[in-house]
C-alpha cells in the first residue's frame, strides 16, 4: 500500500525532530511504500565497509540516513517559509500542490 506524500524529490525541506532538527536539505529520494525519505547532508550515519570492486577501498563510509517523512516539512520557494501544503485542481484538470501560507503553487511546470 502506498501512501500520500506531501513532498517530493528535488523540494527544499526542513526536518522537525531528531537529532537533526531544524537542518534544512534538498530531498534525494522518496519511499512511498514505507513512508521514507533521504534528505541531502542530513542524518548522517557510519557504515563499515569491506573493498569491493564497487567501492576499492572499503573502510568507513559516511552516507545519509532514511527520515520519516511525518518528521519532513516542506519549504515553500516563494515564501521561503516552512508551509503546509494544499491541493488544487486546475482549469486544465492538473492537479498541483499549493503553499497554504503565501497561496502561491509548489510544483514547478
Amino acid at each position: 500500500m502506498q501512501c500520500a506524500t506531501h513532498v517530493k524529490k528535488d523540494d527544499q525541506v526542513e526536518l522537525l525532530a531528531g537529532k537533526d532538527k531544524g537542518r534544512v536539505g534538498k530531498l534525494l529520494r522518496v519511499d512511498r511504500k514505507t513512508g521514507k525519505a533521504i534528505v541531502e547532508k542530513v542524518n548522517i550515519i557510519k557504515r563499515h565497509t569491506k573493498p569491493s570492486p564497487a567501492n576499492q577501498q572499503g573502510g568507513i563510509i559516511e552516507k545519509e540516513a532514511h527520515v520519516d517523512m511525518s518528521n519532513l516539512m516542506l519549504i515553500c520557494p516563494k515564501c521561503s517559509k516552512t508551509v503546509r501544503v494544499g491541493k488544487k485542481v486546475l482549469d486544465d484538470g492538473s492537479k498541483v500542490r499549493v503553499c497554504k501560507k503565501c497561496g502561491e503553487t509548489v510544483d514547478s511546470k
